[in-house]
């Protein structure tokens, strides 16, 4: 069996009428693989989700909330100089991140410099003046970071936006390979493929590295706004992956010298939180004062440096979309160095003339919110109607500064297995990155796929589904 090739954009496994390399192993099996097989394994996996319990849940839709995770049985293959650039690369904007972050709740030379417009970060609703000033372990804001990429040719991969608050995702790239591992046990006997599930193991030291300073042997624990969030399953996954306790806001509560976790035991004291609970919600007597989901106190602790939180707050504000477009000038002002990755060419909404052609050509642009996520509130404008791009054109002109614009990108393609047998479905990739006392990324990531043929759009709650991704050791 093999994926159709296309002539518009650029196919990960075949090139030139052959097998790329790093498809050249698997590809020899697929080919010999009968489509009935593919079609059994496919179920088996369906049916191995299902009793796992692998969900997301999709808010707004008639038929529930809840939904199984779509799985593809064939993966995703890059092989070790393809990962080698992307490692780097993602590394050294995760780099320039917390640089920026810290940089921003402290001296702000940034903006003083002229680099980043100061009313940007200032006004940005993600921005939190409680932070100034505030030195955190590490100078470490953004502890685990999704970095989403996308490729279109065999060495041009862009990233499209940089994930620093709460990057959720990771539990299905660690349950799709557990799950390709027993379906084709014989194809990792013969591939050397980079394991990934050191993860947990490396998220526990490197979050236990950030603890207060003078605590030797800290406790972490995973904090979730409860089993209604759309990423519960994740939460409760990497709690027992790490051994941690899995807590909800009602389950910790601040004393007079740190942050404590009610116990069978009495109260134990917790030095770190990953916290999966956003900003507004985190401390009721700081942010949203209705708050059910958080501490009263939380800020407070933080502050006087009783507790980390991970991902700190304030951390929003580096992966707004209208601050994405800077992201290259801060790896050269911080780091000193050219970026490894390219942005996707991008227009900010609020420049005049940027606006001006972005009405005139919204046809042929992808518009998102600034503040947007999971694909929602954004026009593509090659999928769109005229209708659509209208409605889409009031939006922008009542605010523009919620909107940036990029070009339609020919997201490269990878074999998918689909209801008729193998064909090419654009992808996107998400490795995740974590920093502490290191930064290091896990081989490979979530890959994210677009079902429907000739869609750009991967997010699982738009109806894409996910692929394992196999980083090739040599």
């Amino acid at each position: 069996m093999g994926a159709k090739q296309s002539n518009r954009f650029f196919d990960e496994m075949h090139v030139d009428g052959g097998v790329r390399p790093a498809y050249e192993q698997y590809g020899q099996w697929l080919h010999s693989t009968p489509n009935d097989t593919l079609t059994r394994k496919h179920d088996q996996a369906d049916l191995m989700f299902r009793r796992l319990g692998i969900t997301f849940t999709v808010y707004g839709q008639d038929e529930g909330t809840e939904r199984l995770i779509p799985f593809d049985i064939i993966p995703r293959i890059l092989d070790v100089e393809e990962w080698a650039y992307l490692e780097k690369g993602t590394i050294q904007r995760v780099k320039a991140l917390n640089a920026f972050l810290h940089d921003v709740y402290h001296d702000q030379e940034i903006l003083h410099a002229g680099v980043v417009p100061a009313e940007l970060v200032l006004t940005n609703e993600a921005y939190q003046p409680q932070m100034l000033g505030l030195d955190l372990p590490r100078r470490t804001y953004a502890h685990i970071a999704g970095v989403d990429l996308v490729r279109v040719g065999e060495k041009d991969f862009y990233v499209l936006e940089d994930n620093v608050r709460t990057p959720s995702g990771v539990s299905y790239m660690l349950e799709n390979r557990q799950i390709m591992m027993r379906l084709f046990p014989e194809l990792f006997s013969h591939l050397a493929v980079a394991p990934v599930d050191r993860y947990p193991d490396q998220l526990l030291g490197s979050l236990q590295s950030v603890a207060p300073p003078g605590v030797d042997d800290p406790t972490v624990v995973l904090m979730t706004p409860g089993i209604y969030n759309s990423a519960y399953f994740e939460h409760a996954f990497l709690a027992t992956e790490m051994g941690i306790e899995l807590v909800e806001g009602q389950d910790l509560f601040v004393g007079d010298d740190g942050v404590y976790m009610r116990t069978t035991e009495g109260p134990q004291r917790v030095d770190v939180i990953y916290r999966r609970v956003d900003d507004a919600f985190i401390d009721p007597l700081a942010f949203e004062p209705g708050s059910m989901l958080g501490v009263p106190g939380m800020l407070a602790a933080v502050r006087n440096g009783w507790v980390t939180l991970a991902n700190a707050i304030g951390t929003g504000v580096a992966d707004d979309k209208a601050m994405y477009v800077y992201v290259p000038e801060m790896i050269r002002f911080y780091l000193g160095e050219e970026p490894l990755l390219n942005n996707v060419p991008t227009y900010s909404l609020r420049e005049e003339e940027d606006r001006k052609y972005v009405l005139d050509n919204l046809s042929d642009l992808v518009v998102k919110e600034v503040h947007g996520s999971g694909g929602y509130g954004m026009l593509v404008g090659p999928a769109s109607t005229k209708k659509e791009q209208a409605e889409f054109a009031k939006r922008i002109k009542a605010k523009p500064e919620n909107y940036i614009a990029q070009p339609t990108l020919s997201l490269s393609t990878c074999p998918t297995f689909v209801n008729n047998g193998v064909a090419p479905r654009h992808v996107d990739l998400r490795p995740f990155v974590l920093s502490g006392r290191k930064t290091v990324v896990m081989p490979g990531g979530l890959t994210r796929v677009a079902m429907k043929a000739g869609s750009l759009v991967v997010n699982s709650s738009q109806g894409g589904e996910t692929k394992d991704t196999w980083v090739l050791r040599s």
